[in-house]
C-alpha cells in the first residue's frame, strides 16, 4: 500500500535575531530531520512534551508553515515547494482541527456562514445546496440545524470543537491533522470528541495525524505512535508495542508519568525525568536525550543515534529490552 503522506528529512528552523535590523544569531530547530509515513485510513499519534515540535511538525506537513528543508509527499505528489496557487487545489484534501476551538473560529460570523464559506470558495454549489450540506454537517457532528444562526461565543467548548470538526469536513478531505483537539476540553467531554473522530474516520475513510499530550487519548485512537523529543522522532511503533514494550527510555518515562491501576506496574521502579527539556536553539550534542537519560553513556554524548528498525523503530544506542 502506498502512503498517503510521506515525510523525508523535514526541517523547520526559525531564525534568531537580537533586533529587527540585526543579522541572524542562530536558529531555533523546532523540527529537525523528521522522516515518517502515514497510510490511508490510518491514525498516526504524535506524543511528546511541550516544546518537542509536535504542533510545528503538524502545521508544516500541510504547508501552514514553510519547511526549511526536506520533502513532503502527499498522495505521491511533492508539495514541499508548491506555490500558493498550486496548494489551493490541495487544500480540499488536507485540513486541520486546532487545539483551541474558540480562537480558531471567527467570532463575527454565524456558524452557518463559517461552514458555508469553504464550499463557496472551492465548489460551485447554489445557495439551497450549500444550506443543506451545512445542515447535514451539523447533524453529523452532533449539533442541530438551529445552531447555524448562532455565533461561536454561544456554544460550550465541546460544541465549538464539534464545529471545528465540521469545518474540517466541509471539503471532504483525505488527511486531517488533529492538533491536540481535546486538550482544552473537560475530561467528561474528551471521550465524546474522541468517539466522534473515530466514527467519522470509519464513515468518511479519513486519515489522521493525531497530536496530543495525553497518552490515553493517543492510545485510544491511534494505530501507530511516534514519540517526539526536541524536534526529532525517538521511537515509532504500533500502539500496542509502544505500551507493552517501549524501547526508548524517554518513551518509558512518559508511560511511567501516568497513574497505573495495576498494582504490579504501580509498585515497580519507574524512570523519573529530571530537569527541563533543553532549548531547541542549542540542542545537546550526540543523543539529544542524554542530558536527562538515566542510562546515558559516553557514546550517547558523542554520537547521535539514528532511527532504526523494521516495524518498531527506535533512536537509541542502548534500547530497553
Amino acid at each position: 500500500m502506498q502512503p498517503l503522506l510521506k515525510v523525508e528529512g523535514l526541517k523547520k528552523y526559525y531564525p534568531i535575531r537580537k533586533g529587527f535590523f540585526t543579522s541572524r544569531k542562530g536558529y531555533v530547530k523546532a523540527v529537525d530531520h523528521l522522516s515518517f509515513q502515514v497510510f490511508p485510513g490510518e491514525t498516526l499519534g504524535i506524543v511528546g512534551e511541550s516544546g518537542s515540535g509536535k504542533s510545528t511538525m503538524g502545521r508544516t506537513v500541510i504547508r501552514l508553515e514553510e519547511p526549511t528543508e526536506g520533502r513532503i509527499l502527499f498522495n505521491n505528489q511533492d508539495i514541499s515547494r508548491s506555490s500558493m496557487a498550486e496548494l489551493r487545489g490541495l487544500r480540499k484534501e488536507m485540513q486541520i482541527i486546532f487545539q483551541d476551538p474558540y480562537s480558531s473560529l471567527n467570532p463575527r460570523k454565524r456558524i452557518g456562514d463559517l461552514l458555508a464559506e469553504p464550499m463557496q470558495v472551492h465548489f460551485s454549489f447554489d445557495d439551497s445546496t450549500t444550506k443543506q450540506k451545512v445542515n447535514d454537517l451539523l447533524e453529523i457532528v452532533g449539533l442541530s440545524q438551529q445552531h447555524r444562526n448562532r455565533y461561536p461565543h454561544e456554544f460550550s467548548g465541546g460544541q465549538r470543537q464539534r464545529i471545528g470538526i465540521a469545518r474540517a469536513l466541509t471539503l471532504q478531505p483525505k488527511l486531517i491533522v488533529c492538533d491536540e483537539p481535546v486538550s482544552a476540553l473537560d475530561v467528561s467531554i474528551q471521550s465524546q470528541i474522541l468517539n466522534l473522530l473515530k466514527e467519522l474516520q470509519g464513515e468518511f475513510q479519513l486519515t489522521y495525524l493525531f497530536i496530543a499530550h495525553g497518552l490515553a487519548a493517543v492510545k485510544y485512537v491511534s494505530d501507530r505512535i511516534a514519540v517526539m523529543y526536541l524536534g526529532q522522532i525517538v521511537e515509532l511503533a504500533p500502539t500496542q508495542e509502544i505500551f507493552k514494550q517501549p524501547k526508548h527510555p524517554y518513551t518509558q518515562a512518559l508511560l511511567d508519568a501516568y497513574p497505573a491501576a495495576d498494582p504490579i506496574v504501580r509498585n515497580r521502579e519507574r524512570i523519573v525525568l529530571e530537569g527541563d527539556i533543553p532549548s531547541p536553539a542549542h540542542p545537546p550534542q550526540g543523543c539529544r536525550f542524554h542530558t536527562r537519560c538515566p542510562f546515558a553513556q559516553t557514546r550517547c554524548q558523542e554520537e547521535e543515534p539514528l532511527l532504526n528498525g523494521e516495524h518498531h523503530l527506535v533512536a537509541c544506542h542502548f534500547p530497553l529490552s
